[in-house]
């Protein structure tokens, strides 16, 4: 009896399938506080800013309305060829005795897994694409091939880095915790490190973010629960696990099956090409990351100025917070479209593929109201990155940005107090009400 295998066809999207979808960070709001924000009043009314952003609303919602089956079919498109190059670069590395298959698998492995990161994690966990209703590419569901658990690395980047953007104390992707890079961040002796401890993060960049989403820091401050960093730092082990035995046991001990044939050093060999190709994975998010964040002229905030901010001042916030690389239309596809850093961080929840042209609009509106648009090539960001850990890595003058000094630990703490009165506040407010 004939067996016949049909390969299961997706259903067509309708038109307008994404155009009540909405993911978008919510402004910062102050409830002990109706005292307006002040964020942008340098370059416009607060008028002005209500306009701004109506009309960035009208932006977002014109390619809402526009979603359909193209960007359906470039995101399947996509994974596909993800697919493909890992199985290239699955059987290229079992090939150590030919160096050029060896190598070509390599490099196939490695764009599999930028692909990965870019493209399809990073922008199918923001819920870019949930309106098409497909497991496949649902951001709830999402896991993908790196270290940081995708529950913690959503809460950290989804809701604390895209609501928050570049607000002291409360981003904690300005610097990571680790790098100064900013003037506005306290100086520590560390800090002294800034380029070679940027330059090791590079190196082991998935590890340095999943380190960063077990939120440590957050639990030694008292700001999280014991139960909620356990539970982290659970998710965290068994992610390690997990990756570690897929790229770094498994593989190799397949390779065993070449001893025989090729020698000893097989396995070596493929277990050396598991650990490249990841690097050159961190490498590459690394930069598109630190050259869309941390340039010159992009802009960080004080919590009170962005207190109580109205949506034209969280547009206005996330273009002078953000910064894009310019390139040919591959490179875009290797960033995920992240060299659009200041259209991402906009609208974070619409497929990256659309933020071309969502550009066009952004540029238009940047020349209307006198602002600017940060880009540049990758070479040009990079050296101004280079330049911003260099010169904050040098101890300032002013004790009040020394991190160990009487007075920058008195003013913290006049900030903690002044915030935990505020938590008491709230807790008074609620259990009268």
């Amino acid at each position: 009896m004939a067996i016949t295998l049909r390969r299961s066809k997706k259903a067509a999207i309708k038109p307008r399938s994404a155009s009540s979808h909405n993911a978008a960070p919510l402004t910062l709001i102050n409830p002990f506080s109706d005292k307006p924000a002040t964020i942008g009043l340098d370059h416009m009314t607060y008028e002005q800013l209500d306009e701004f952003g109506r009309e960035l609303d009208a932006v977002r919602q014109r390619v809402l309305d526009d979603l359909g089956q193209k960007d359906a079919d470039y995101i399947r498109r996509v994974i596909r060829a993800q697919r493909a190059s890992e199985v290239l670069g699955r059987i290229g590395i079992f090939m150590p005795f030919f160096p050029p298959a060896f190598i070509a698998g390599i490099v196939f492995l490695g764009l599999a897994k930028i692909l990965d990161n870019m493209e399809i994690g990073h922008n199918v966990m923001h819920g870019q694409y949930d309106w098409m209703n497909d497991p496949m590419v649902n951001g709830a569901r999402y896991e993908w091939d790196n270290m940081a658990p995708a529950q913690d690395w959503k809460h950290g980047h989804n809701y604390i880095h895209h609501t928050y953007t570049n607000i002291h104390g409360m981003d904690r992707d300005i610097g990571y915790n680790l790098l100064r890079i900013d003037a506005d961040q306290p100086w520590y002796g560390t800090h002294r490190f800034n380029l070679p401890l940027a330059f090791v993060l590079m190196i082991v960049f998935e590890w340095g973010v999943m380190y960063h989403g077990i939120e440590l820091d957050q639990y030694l401050q008292g700001k999280i629960s014991k139960a909620d960093f356990q539970a982290r730092k659970k998710r965290a082990m068994q992610k390690i696990r997990r990756q570690v035995f897929k790229d770094y046991v498994a593989w190799p001990v397949v390779g065993l099956a070449l001893v025989p044939f090729v020698g000893w050093w097989a396995p070596l060999a493929i277990l050396g090409a598991n650990v490249v190709s990841n690097i050159m994975r961190n490498i590459w998010t690394f930069l598109i990351i630190f050259c869309g964040h941390f340039p010159a002229e992009v802009q960080t905030f004080a919590e009170e100025d962005a207190q109580n901010e109205s949506r034209g001042q969280w547009y206005l916030r996330q273009l002078l917070g953000s910064a894009n690389i310019s390139g040919h239309a591959p490179f875009h596809v290797l960033t995920g479209n992240l060299s659009y850093q200041i259209e991402h961080h906009l609208f974070p929840d619409i497929p990256a593929r659309r933020y071309p042209e969502v550009a066009e609009d952004v540029k238009r509106l940047v020349e209307q109201y006198g602002l600017t648009y940060n880009t540049g090539r990758l070479s040009k960001q990079l050296a101004s990155v280079a330049r911003q850990l260099a010169v904050y890595g040098r101890k300032p003058s002013d004790p009040l940005k020394v991190g160990n000094s009487p007075e920058s630990k008195a003013l913290r703490r006049a900030k903690r107090e002044e915030a935990a009165r505020r938590v008491e506040a709230l807790r008074g407010t609620q259990l009268t009400s």
